[in-house]
This record gives structure tokens, C-alpha cells and sequence, in this order.
């Protein structure tokens, strides 16, 4: 058996567990630069609150019904992430952290605890020990789970646990479920199928199996297995490395000056390196780009990027920040007022498997020790200990948060305070 677990309206979840003002309040999370609503509360969704809502057309409903709104705050989220991930992984020997909210466990040999028994177990002791409300379905395969996953969120009757153990509840499930909502069925598939009049998962389940797999190849046909309990889609206990990085940023405001949006790219190249240092991978070649607003219409419009390769794939913060600054160099233009710019890693190959150059004349054994050490002091709770001298301290740049959280588990500075009257 297969279990998911899935943490409540995450993002909002996170804001409660150290905002005790918010937990009967509705709460909505704001995307990068207080833009759109990305996650609510379930108060939050009764009201209204649809996903993607720029900020300032509910501006009026939000003071109306005492909304809490909050600048998405991925520090904070991440750290959170991991606690949850972290206690999850004590109860099992086998985890797939899925998501950022997501996780697959394995409970193949804990039968002997009851399937709802024992998955009402981790639920309770995750939340008491992060504040984070979760659901639970438990399954003979991994969409099933997804599927069971669903109901326990959907049906307060299950407490959070729902459980598909035998054959009754699973066709009673599949009857209840969508096609567009089955796990791996995307919107092609899913209106191709509607048309065909299949509408639910278990109409796609009698659906024959040569025609799904000609039709569907053969992820549909693992998709059509695992709905009548056969497992077809392994656990990935090892996260796969990325095949492409990306750091951008809109702006908090609008950039003209070039040492502030070279400020920017630095700082994106960097957090780029850190990423592939930590999955042991190299860039073989990065993209910038850079562009203005499309939205204000009076203004001059520029949108270029330019593809740098690198003579040797490297992790370096020195080397992929002098490469991302000589291609900014070359598609930067004056008099436009800029939104937003990136580095995106367009080539990454394993740290073991770089080709070395016989003219490459950069120290790179230095290099290595020189990011070990850069790695150490940024480490934990001292983040941005130690930057690059053409990145300054003062980004004025950086994305419009007015209404940001502390981080309450990362930053010494901003621990939560509890006073004993």
C-alpha cells in the first residue's frame, strides 16, 4: 500500500502556525511583488478567492470580511517543508517527497497497524509537531493514493485518512472522480476523452487497454494498470537533477540604471551555482535575458536574451557571474525602464562527467575549495554571510513584499518571542 500526504492550503498553513490572529481568520498569499492570490485558506475559498487574482481586484472583498493577506514568504515555506518531510520520513523507511506539500510513503509490512489506524497516527503527530493540518489517502498504488487523497480532503467523514482497500471502494471512488483529475491525465487528454464521452475515471477504466496504450502511449496504459490496483509507477526515493535551473525576479520597480539590474543578475547567477553545487552539477551553458513590462503600453518595449557557453561546465559562482554579466553586457539597452531579468542554466551536465579543456587555464581545484567554503559560511542561519564585491548590500531592487512574515525558523534575528504574564 501507498500513502499520500498532502499539507492543507499550505502556504496559508505556514502563516497560522506562528500567527495565532489568523487561524479563524481568512488568509490569502500573494505572489511575488504582492501581485495575485496563490494560496487561500478554505475560509478564503468560501468567500470567493479564486487563484491567480491580481491583488488589487479584491482589495475591496478583502476589507470587507477582514481578510489576512500575506507576501509569499518561500523561506519561511521551505523550512516548513522540510520539518513536515523530516517527521514524515521517522514513521516509514521509504519516502518520495513529491512537492513542496506533497509526499508518497511507502507502508508496505506496517499493515499490522491498521491502515487508518496508523496513517491517522502521522497525522496527528506531524501536525502537533510543526502546526500544519495534513490529509492522507492510502491506496494499493500511487494514483489511487492521489485519488484517495482528494476524498480525504473533500469529506470531513474521513478525519483526514481516507483508505482504498478493497475493490468495493475503489470502483466506488473512480465513479466519483473526474477524468480530468486522474493523476498523469492532462487538459489534451482529458477534453479528447470527454468528447469520446468518457467523464469519469472509471469510464476510462473500461476503456480497452490496446486502445489506450496505441492512443495514450505508455504512460496511459501505467495510468489505466495502477486505477485497477496494479502498481506500475515505481517510489523515486532519489530526487532527479534538474535538467535546467532558473533564478528570476520581476523587479520591485522599474530598473533604468545598469548597475542595479547587473546587481540583480549577479545575485540570480549565484543562487544559480548554489543550486547546482548542491545537486552536483555543472553548467554547461547559461541563458540571460531581460525585459520591460508589456502591460504599460506607453512605454518603449525590449525583450532580449543571449545564450552564453561556457569553454569549460563549471559550478563556480565567480565563473557563471562573470559569464551572465558579459552576456547582460551585450543586451542591455539604454533608455527603457526594465521589469524583469534571469539567468537560467540552459545545459547542465553531472560534476563527474565535465570534459576538461587543455587550454582552460582557471585554477579550478581553488575554485572547489573557494565555493566549499563560501557554501560553509552561508550555511544555516547565516545566509548572505559572504557575497561577491560587485553585489551590494542595499538591493533596491529587490521584490515588493509589504506584507512579509518573519522567518520564524531560519533567521535568529526574527525567533519568535513569548511572554509569560
Amino acid at each position: 500500500m501507498y500513502a499520500l500526504v498532502d499539507c492543507n492550503n499550505f502556504y496559508a498553513s505556514c502563516e497560522r502556525a506562528f500567527n495565532p490572529q489568523a487561524r479563524n481568520r481568512p488568509v490569502v498569499v500573494l505572489s511575488n511583488n504582492d501581485g495575485c492570490v496563490i494560496a487561500r485558506s478554505n475560509e478564503a475559498k468560501r468567500l470567493g478567492f479564486k487563484m491567480g487574482t491580481p491583488a488589487f481586484q479584491v482589495e475591496q472583498l478583502m476589507k470587507q470580511h477582514n481578510v489576512m493577506a500575506f507576501s509569499s514568504n518561500y523561506t519561511l515555506y521551505g523550512d516548513m517543508s522540510n520539518r513536515v518531510m523530516g517527521l514524515l520520513s521517522s514513521y516509514v523507511q521509504d519516502i518520495e517527497i513529491y512537492s513542496i506539500d506533497e509526499a508518497f510513503l511507502d507502508l508496505h509490512g506496517f499493515e499490522r497497524f491498521g491502515w487508518k489506524e496508523y496513517g491517522t497516527r502521522i497525522l496527528t503527530e506531524t501536525m502537533r509537531g510543526t502546526g500544519i493540518p495534513l490529509s492522507m489517502g492510502i491506496a494499493p498504488t500511487k494514483t489511487l493514493a492521489k485519488i484517495a487523497n482528494k476524498f480525504a480532503k473533500r469529506y470531513p467523514a474521513y478525519k483526514g485518512v481516507c483508505v482504498i482497500d478493497t475493490d468495493d471502494k475503489r470502483l466506488k471512488a473512480l465513479r466519483k472522480t473526474p477524468v480530468a483529475d486522474i493523476w498523469g491525465i492532462g487538459r489534451r487528454y482529458a477534453r479528447r476523452l470527454s468528447v469520446m464521452g468518457v467523464d469519469t475515471a472509471y469510464d476510462f477504466s473500461l476503456l480497452p487497454p490496446a486502445w489506450v496504450r496505441k492512443q495514450m502511449t505508455v504512460v496511459g496504459e501505467r495510468i489505466w494498470k495502477e486505477l485497477h490496483g496494479i502498481p506500475c509507477i515505481e517510489m523515486e526515493l532519489m530526487p532527479l537533477p534538474k535538467k535546467q535551473i532558473c533564478t528570476s525576479r520581476a523587479f520591485g520597480r522599474m530598473l533604468t540604471d545598469y548597475r542595479e539590474i547587473a546587481d540583480a543578475v549577479t545575485t540570480y547567477a549565484g543562487l544559480c551555482a548554489q543550486k547546482l553545487r548542491r545537486q552536483k552539477s555543472c553548467a554547461a551553458s547559461l541563458m540571460v535575458f531581460i525585459h520591460t513590462n508589456n502591460f504599460i503600453k506607453f512605454d518603449p518595449q525590449y525583450h532580449k536574451n543571449i545564450v552564453m557557453q561556457l569553454p569549460v561546465p563549471t559550478d563556480s559562482t565567480l565563473e557563471l557571474t562573470k559569464y551572465a554579466l558579459e552576456g547582460l553586457r551585450q543586451i542591455y539597452k539604454s533608455g527603457y525602464r526594465y521589469k524583469k531579468a534571469g539567468v537560467i542554466i540552459t545545459e547542465v551536465v553531472g560534476a563527474e562527467a565535465v570534459q576538461a579543456n587543455m587550454f582552460d587555464g582557471v585554477d579550478r581545484a581553488k575554485h572547489r575549495r573557494l565555493m566549499q567554503v563560501l557554501d560553509h559560511l552561508n550555511s544555516g542561519f547565516n545566509t548572505n554571510v559572504v557575497t561577491l564585491g560587485t553585489q551590494t548590500r542595499d538591493r533596491t531592487w529587490k521584490l515588493r513584499r509589504n506584507k512579509l512574515s518573519p522567518n520564524f525558523t531560519t533567521s535568529v534575528d526574527q525567533l519568535l518571542e513569548v511572554k509569560a504574564g
